[in-house]
């Protein structure tokens, strides 16, 4: 089966189900939660790896203006290029949340590769 290859892993976070047995993130899941990881991890955060995530958290005091919303998609784009080759980047792009002023919701759509199905995920980040 093609989707073996998407893999079948641990959820981030970690939850256990009603049993007590570790839930397990399957297919296009694990892929999802693989984006929102590498989203949400800083560069040198891991101690192992310290050039995996995304430069989101370098712009986090950054003004919710153009310029900043260009290197957020421009840095969401490179690190989901480099490190999530299950996946084509069809598109990235963020805007201002109405709600909240110092929200931004960046908009992320995305191929998986063996599967040729396509997602949307939407990431809020946070600016000043």
């Amino acid at each position: 089966m093609d989707s073996d290859f998407l893999g079948v892993g641990w959820t981030s976070p970690v939850t256990l189900d009603g049993d007590g047995q570790i839930q397990l993130g399957r297919y296009e899941e694990a892929v999802r939660q693989s984006i929102r990881m590498i989203l949400s991890t800083a560069r040198g955060e891991r101690l192992m790896r310290p050039d995996f995530g995304c430069s989101l958290h370098d712009l986090v005091f950054s003004t919710n203006s153009a310029a900043a919303i260009g290197q957020v998609i421009s840095a969401v784009q490179e690190s989901l290029i480099q490190w999530e080759p299950r996946i084509d980047v069809l598109d990235v792009t963020a805007l201002p949340d109405v709600d909240e002023p110092n929200r931004l919701l960046i908009d992320i759509r995305y191929l998986v590769r063996t599967t040729n199905n396509r997602f949307n995920l939407v990431y809020p980040f946070y600016v000043t």
